[in-house]
């Protein structure tokens, strides 16, 4: 019980820390859709590292980064503290307040004023402001996003964009849980970029076939897939699983679609995770 406790406790002082350390940055964008200046608001989480150390882009899905008190959410805070821990930097990225909007879950997809184009140019942004800092080792950055930010990794690592080949800094790694993959699935995917899906395979929002056979039909370097039977979208969370029908879009549009966390999932993602991270040259 002792042990128990003391763990829980050395836990919670991991968690503080992380809160200590998150300092608030602005990040310009290169998107000039809505006029030049636009500055992303993000939230840097620096590695406790003596040298350049690896950094990773986190990229929310499209609830946004934020919880129901408007502070950044428990997903971002345990991601950014498990990536410090494994010797990572972070990066908080907000591509929705700064463009006036708090979530975009609730609109249908092809009427959205915030898309993929968009975010994929913060992304790649990121990486530049990222690349410039003297604590970070520009060859090793990556991306991670989760549903419309996971979706934002494919979109900033598929070189049939001519901003993704033109772009000054490109990743060297990414992960996506749980993306909609079916636009870059149309388009074609091709990358150089280490990339890793994570998928639920009972995921009725952004389902798991798409992006199984973008897997497969990639060219270039192809994706590692895991797949988690029963999980749904959000499987990592550690909410219960509940039918939001706030939601349009989805495998069946206007039936709604299940979001929460199953706790296998979320142990075998993060593991596999940390062990992708391991891997970095």
């Amino acid at each position: 019980m002792r042990r128990h406790v003391h763990l829980a406790a050395v836990a919670l002082a991991l968690l503080a820390g992380a809160a200590r350390a998150q300092v608030s940055v602005s990040i310009p964008s290169a998107d000039l859709s809505r006029g030049p200046g636009l500055m992303l608001k993000a939230f840097w989480f620096p590695a406790p590292a003596s040298a350049p150390a690896p950094a990773v882009v986190l990229l929310h899905g499209c609830g946004g980064p934020y919880d129901t008190r408007g502070v950044l959410d428990r997903r971002m805070r345990d991601y950014a503290t498990l990536l410090n821990e494994a010797g990572l930097h972070a990066l908080v990225v907000d591509s929705l307040t700064p463009r006036g909007e708090k979530q975009i879950c609730t609109q249908r997809v092809r009427s959205r004023l915030i898309t993929q184009a968009h975010r994929r140019i913060d992304a790649l942004s990121s990486l530049e402001w990222l690349a410039a800092r003297p604590d970070v080792d520009a060859a090793r950055m990556g991306l991670l996003g989760w549903s419309n930010g996971g979706s934002t990794v494919l979109a900033a690592t598929n070189e049939t964009h001519p901003e993704v080949v033109q772009a000054n800094v490109k990743p060297a790694f990414a992960v996506a849980f749980y993306p909609g993959c079916e636009t870059e699935l149309r388009r074609g995917y091709e990358t150089q970029t280490r990339l890793l899906l994570l998928l639920g395979e009972a995921d009725d929002w952004t389902a798991a076939a798409p992006c199984k056979r973008l897997a497969a039909q990639a060219k270039g370097r192809a994706p590692e897939v895991e797949s988690y039977a029963g999980a749904y979208h959000g499987f990592d969370s550690t909410a219960p699983v509940r039918l939001r029908t706030d939601v349009p879009n989805g495998v069946s549009p206007g039936k709604g679609v299940h979001v929460g966390g199953q706790p296998q999932a979320r142990a075998a993602s993060r593991d596999r995770l940390l062990k992708f991270l391991e891997t970095l040259p």
